[in-house]
């Protein structure tokens, strides 16, 4: 019994073994079903095909840009200035997280900018894609509701500085600041101006929490306890206070409504 054990573990073996070489041999005769990808440049046959490869890459251009020109050139830079500034002055350190406050500042500028870009959409893009317009006509009629918004939030003298920096003339009526205005200028004056606003904004928001500290100081040094940190005693009341004023609601309605639309 003992000799017929040994025989059918030595023949299960072998044949484990033959079916092993089998599968492997099959799999290795079998074709290898790679991707094939590749990167080149090569001969246009006819301008319309280089005028679709220059086509993509401006495309995938504006992808990659696409985050600075949400930051910088919509409502997201005052808000989110807003908020940084709110938490610093509440105290809390990283509640909200910044995950939850650039989540925030962004539905809000999708809501603040939704006419925008619903303008975009309507004279821009809808006729692009009933080939009733070409594609420099279509970026020339996109981009006049934005800088329309941008000069509506930008401070006459941000426009000024940088179209002396250019070397360029003051334009004379508003009309002509809309259509001649260049993009180079109007960016860098609309991102300075949001700059000074979300800064004064901030400012504004400190007043009270700060006035809280101060308070709390003086009655913890009339009290004796110095050794006891005021802030420790000021973060309760502060949040205290914000949560009694509704104070999401307060700071969000006015921050949109210092948004200026035509």
């Amino acid at each position: 019994m003992k000799i017929n054990r040994q025989a059918m573990n030595k023949i299960t073996m072998i044949a484990a073994t033959g079916i092993f070489f089998i599968f492997y041999t099959e799999a290795a005769a079998a074709p290898a079903m790679l991707p094939n990808i590749t990167i080149g440049v090569g001969e246009a046959n006819s301008p319309q095909e280089l005028s679709q490869s220059l086509q993509m890459i401006f495309l995938i251009t504006i992808l990659s840009l696409a985050p600075s020109i949400l930051i910088m050139m919509t409502s997201f830079l005052r808000l989110i200035i807003s908020f940084h500034f709110l938490r610093a002055a509440l105290g809390t350190q990283t509640m909200p997280s910044n995950q939850i406050l650039v989540g925030l500042a962004l539905f809000l500028t999708f809501f603040i900018m939704s006419p925008v870009l619903s303008n975009i959409k309507t004279n821009a893009w809808d006729p692009y894609q009933n080939n009733q317009i070409t594609q420099a006509e279509a970026f020339d009629l996109g981009v006049i509701p934005l800088k329309e918004f941008m000069v509506m939030q930008t401070r006459d003298e941000d426009i000024k500085l940088f179209m002396d920096l250019s070397g360029r003339a003051p334009l004379e009526s508003d009309a002509q600041i809309i259509q001649e205005l260049p993009l180079h200028v109007v960016i860098p004056a609309f991102i300075i101006s949001e700059l000074r606003t979300g800064f004064i904004i901030g400012f504004l928001i400190y007043i009270p929490f700060i006035v809280i500290d101060m308070v709390v100081a003086s009655t913890l040094m009339s009290m004796g306890m110095m050794m006891l940190p005021p802030v420790m005693i000021s973060l309760p009341f502060k949040i205290l206070l914000f949560v009694l004023a509704d104070g999401w609601n307060l700071i969000i309605g006015q921050l949109v409504q210092t948004f200026r639309f035509g």
